[in-house]
């Protein structure tokens, strides 16, 4: 039988782009490198994601703790709309070292609820279908290579 170990990588920026927080769920009371950064444990569930009650948006759910150090950065994190990214992960069994990426998600801290069990912090795409607006993002050489001279983009 072949025992094949996932991991979550969470990435939570401000909206001014700065990282406030890099979590992983892999290994209890290590880091763990991705990408040349640490990720420090912490003991969260990834619910990727899931179409909501209304069908008009995407969510997803990170389900943690309910004390009050994961309380207060998940109220912040939602106040602020802060930005989550979320990538699992193969793991390679015997060092526990990054395999290869296999998703990567981006999402909105939007909501959040708590019960004596569990704090759920939703999480949602950053399109509103309903009201078909996107984030405001310039397209800069920075973040997508060469940018053509000409005003013709296309998307093949």
């Amino acid at each position: 039988m072949t025992i094949q170990a996932i991991t979550n990588f969470i990435t939570v920026t401000n909206r001014s782009g700065r990282v406030q927080h890099r979590y992983q769920n892999g290994k209890p009371g290590e880091r763990i490198r991705l990408s040349g950064q640490n990720f420090s444990y912490l003991s969260f569930i990834y619910r990727g994601a899931t179409r909501n009650r209304t069908g008009d948006n995407i969510q997803a759910d990170l389900i943690l703790a309910p004390n009050a150090v994961a309380m207060s950065v998940v109220r912040e994190a939602v106040a602020g709309r802060w930005i989550i990214n979320v990538q699992t992960c193969s793991m390679n069994p015997r060092t526990f070292a990054v395999g290869r990426v296999l998703t990567s998600d981006t999402w909105i801290a939007t909501s959040f609820n708590y019960d004596a069990d569990k704090l759920t912090a939703v999480l949602s795409s950053g399109i509103d279908a309903v009201g078909a607006s996107a984030p405001t993002l310039s397209l800069t050489s920075r973040l997508v290579g060469s940018l053509p001279t000409t005003g013709q983009i296309q998307n093949r």
